[in-house]
């Protein structure tokens, strides 16, 4: 705990277990719990979990997808009074070196939102981002601040933490079960709002980490332009879209 605040870490897990225990393992003290939920894994995802010590494993009996299996896991945390819930996935791919850092500023009531930004500073090339999803990301992002009127370095990141009083005030069981789901869940956030945080993250592609293809890029990226778009006419009150008309 931190001032009193239960902190949860949440894995979305999918074919995981090459990477999970070595994720496991750099998790700080001060994380009170970890749920893993495994998206229906072809390998011993849910059986590694259980043999590390994982306190609460969940498999879903068929394949939900990314924005799916968050659902869950956000559900569960919010059952096991988690005042903190930080979103962890278990491919190495964002280091869980930084929870400390994720959670102190939620836990001090400083933002009630944070991010791990691979773009601040240089730690997305260096690490591996295809280039094409570097200038993807950097065009979305321009995009959705310009849109959204942020100033935000990413909204693309994974790694996220995040209040209870975000998730309990917005819908995010009404989002996208695909890998669009980050993005409108953040959208969703800043129409209500709430403040965001970013630091600094590493990050680290090798063949074991999870990365989405080209062709699911692209309706990612599509999915992205929606919801800014949506954004930025219900604020001009143009139109009501249901992923913001119950904030």
């Amino acid at each position: 705990m931190i001032n009193g605040k239960k902190i949860i870490v949440v894995m979305p897990a999918y074919n995981a277990s090459q990477t999970l225990e070595r994720t496991y393992n750099e998790i700080p003290s001060i994380v009170d719990q970890v749920i893993l939920v495994d998206d229906f894994s072809s390998d011993e995802t849910s059986a590694l979990a259980k043999k590390i010590g994982i306190e609460i494993v969940i498999k879903h009996n068929q394949n939900k997808g990314y924005g799916g299996n968050q659902k869950t896991c956000y559900d569960i945390a919010l059952e096991q009074k988690a005042d903190i819930i930080i979103m962890l996935h278990p491919d190495y791919q964002y280091t869980p070196l930084l929870l400390e850092a994720m959670t102190y500023p939620i836990a001090n009531g400083l933002f009630d939102v944070m991010m791990g930004s691979r773009i601040l500073g240089k730690g997305a090339r260096a690490g591996g981002m295809p280039l094409y999803k570097y200038i993807a990301n950097r065009f979305l992002t321009l995009f959705q601040n310009i849109m959204m009127n942020q100033k935000l370095s990413e909204y693309h990141t994974g790694y996220r933490a995040y209040s209870r009083q975000v998730l309990e005030n917005i819908p995010y069981q009404n989002n996208s079960d695909d890998f669009v789901f980050d993005n409108e869940l953040l959208g969703q956030i800043t129409y209500a709002n709430f403040s965001i945080g970013e630091i600094t993250c590493p990050t680290k592609y090798f063949e074991e980490a999870s990365s989405i293809n080209f062709k699911r890029s692209v309706s990612y990226g599509l999915g992205v332009l929606r919801v800014s778009c949506s954004y930025r006419i219900q604020k001009w009150r143009l139109w009501k879209f249901d992923l913001f008309n119950k904030i």
